[in-house]
């Protein structure tokens, strides 16, 4: 079991095998995985510049906690670092490496939650606008928006997809979410004729020759990646003049907000952006109510 300071190699040992628990057992995410590494690998770092060897044990957590308090990192990133911290040691308590989780009765900060950033009607109207769809990759684009707009994807989900994940007929769409959960999300009208679109005349331009069985591609014929969305998707925003920077999650969240202004239960918007809680999707009812209460200011002669 762990007591004064293991070796290093100890660590990657250690590290590595609960991120192959994480991938193989918990089905997590690459992303997830990489996020957790990140912040294990910080902690082991850590720990070897304290002064002497010392017991794993609740001081020690409290001490770690402190100092990413005193490293200006807020209570949210404090909390996901405990949080990895909190999964790896009890992995090592059921490897037999472990006796107690020094963890144990350390608080997690909780922060305020920010309210998701979405796009007003008009300004999703003229992002739709922005893109060239006198060009292969400008009618490419012009889609990837539409059926994020349309659908709520993340935009992993949406640059994993595949040709027979989109039935047009039934204007559904399969998605393989996190943790390798299956959802199927119904596209509109306006969505699926923009893949229409795409697939008749900017797909084979693109492929040329090629075959591939992703839906979204590029001119080399590979799947988009989502740094290439991602750029796109910026240098169309500010095409379309839009004032504040657009990231494709910012579409998750115009979708699920504006669904919400429409009328729709939480529990089908909860079912369709693959929430696995509905207390994560509960942070757009916040963002109704918010709007709802900027109207009121804004044109009650008594506000």
């Amino acid at each position: 079991m762990i007591g004064t300071m293991p070796d290093p190699a100890d660590w990657q040992v250690w590290i590595q095998g609960y991120l192959d628990f994480c991938r193989i057992e918990k089905g997590l995410s690459f992303n997830t995985i990489e996020a957790y590494r990140r912040d294990l690998e910080d902690f082991a770092a850590w720990w070897r510049t304290q002064e002497a060897a010392q017991e794993l044990d609740a001081r020690v957590a409290a001490r770690y906690a402190d100092w990413l308090r005193s490293r200006q990192f807020n209570s949210r990133s404090v909390a996901r670092r405990l949080s990895a911290l909190r999964g790896f040691f009890a992995w090592l308590i059921r490897e037999g490496k472990l006796g107690r989780d020094p963890t144990e009765g350390l608080k997690t900060p909780r922060g305020w939650r920010k309210l998701p950033h979405y796009l007003t009607l008009a300004q999703i109207e003229a992002l739709l606008e922005a893109p060239d769809k006198k060009t292969p990759t400008g009618l490419r684009d012009w889609a990837m928006i539409h059926l994020l707009y349309a659908s709520g994807l993340r935009v992993s989900e949406l640059c994993q997809l595949q040709l027979s994940d989109l039935n047009d007929e039934l204007g559904v769409v399969r998605v393989s979410g996190k943790g390798g959960k299956q959802r199927l999300v119904p596209v509109g009208r306006a969505a699926l004729e923009a893949l229409s679109a795409y697939l008749e005349q900017g797909r084979p331009q693109l492929l040329g020759r090629r075959s591939s069985p992703y839906l979204f591609v590029t001119a080399r014929g590979k799947p988009i990646t989502r740094q290439g969305f991602w750029k796109a998707l910026a240098t169309h925003a500010l095409r379309a003049g839009l004032p504040q920077r657009v990231w494709p999650h910012v579409l998750r969240h115009s979708f699920a907000t504006h669904l919400l202004e429409g009328g729709a239960d939480l529990r089908s918007v909860q079912a369709m952006l693959g929430h696995a809680d509905i207390s994560t999707t509960q942070i757009y009812t916040h963002v109704v109510r918010s709007r709802l209460r900027q109207t009121l200011d804004e044109h009650h002669p008594r506000a």
